[in-house]
């Protein structure tokens, strides 16, 4: 019965998927049919399917709409997945990227190289302060959470949350100190975004967050195992430690590359999988896969609403993200409470 019910869930989300792809890529101050999409699409393979596009509807697909598309495509799937995967890690459904300081490490090496003016790499420098601002809470955080060769997962989330508050603080001080127009970069920056998405920005974020989304099912059974507790993993022949080891690895890799590349986008991780859960059960290996699908169907659309509900302006996505985790976030406490689990 699951089996149906993951299959028919993957073929109805993935149907979503083509269909929202090819509506965002349409929609905007240009606008292009769905058949002009896909006529544009096939031209770029040499094959000509009868519908007329003019060069400025195949100029602002390929040059805008088509990377930032693909944008949103990977940094929600790789968004979701991390999430699935952290949930199943701690074995609670409450957790979320963000609670390991990942966006919030981002958060403080770009606040920091705004407000020092550094600009070493042009356009680059404030992703690559990101993404080594990731890396490098990850890395304090596994650090902090070892003991005697092994890595307690409540230490790991108990130093995640202390990290995450002394990020936030170094951030609101860098806010603070900052000049007007920096505190215009940095609050726009940490509000998310799509509106930056090049195919250079795409190729640099794509590889390492496709590590992390098609590296992350390889390790469902061991997190089946995880959700029966560590010893009962051990004795199944799971290796916890090596397991617990690349699983933060992919996460630091898929959540810092889509941070560096995007800002903070929060929520997608936290609601998607827990939503998926619903109708699949907890079987890792439908689990991650849907939520990969569902997580990028979730950003396309949340950037689709944020770049037409104010057009011609544009709604920071990290809002409309937050709009929608923030009251789940609520119910899922309420849940928690009313099963007693709080």
């Amino acid at each position: 019965m699951r089996g149906k019910a993951t299959g028919l869930a993957f073929i109805i989300l993935l149907g979503v998927l083509i269909f929202t792809v090819v509506l965002s890529s349409g929609l905007g101050a240009v606008e292009i049919a769905p058949l002009q999409v896909l006529s544009i699409l096939a031209s770029q393979f040499g094959l000509n399917i009868g519908v007329p596009f003019t060069e400025q509807q195949e100029a602002v697909f390929i040059a805008l709409r088509l990377p930032r598309v693909l944008m949103g495509l990977f940094i929600g799937a790789g968004l979701a997945v991390s999430g699935a995967a952290m949930q199943g890690l701690f074995r609670n459904p409450l957790a979320d990227p963000g609670l390991l300081g990942i966006s919030s490490g981002a958060s403080f090496f770009v606040g920091l190289a705004i407000i020092a003016n550094i600009s070493f790499a042009g356009i680059w420098t404030l992703p690559i302060a990101a993404f080594t601002g990731s890396v490098l809470a990850i890395i304090l955080i596994y650090s902090l959470a070892q003991h005697d060769r092994k890595t307690n997962i409540a230490t790991m989330l108990l130093a995640g949350i202390a990290i995450n508050a002394l990020c936030e603080a170094g951030t609101g001080l860098f806010t603070y100190l900052s000049t007007d127009e920096q505190l215009r970069t940095i609050t726009f920056w940490q509000m998310g975004s799509l509106g930056g998405a090049s195919w250079s920005s795409l190729g640099s974020a794509a590889p390492l967050i496709s590590l992390s989304v098609l590296g992350m099912p390889f390790l469902a059974s061991a997190l089946n195992a995880l959700l029966l507790g560590e010893s009962n993993a051990r004795h199944l022949g799971v290796s916890v430690e090596k397991v617990k080891w690349v699983i933060v690895a992919l996460i630091g890799l898929g959540v810092g590359a889509g941070v560096a590349v995007a800002g903070r986008i929060g929520f997608v991780g936290l609601v998607i999988p827990h939503v998926i859960r619903l109708f699949v059960g907890s079987n890792h290996r439908a689990v991650l896969p849907l939520s990969a699908i569902a997580g990028a169907l979730l950003l396309l659309w949340a950037d689709l609403i944020s770049r037409t509900i104010v057009s011609p302006a544009e709604l920071p996505i990290g809002i409309l993200t937050s709009m929608i985790g923030g009251p789940f976030f609520l119910y899922l406490l309420l849940q928690a409470k009313k099963k007693g689990r709080l």
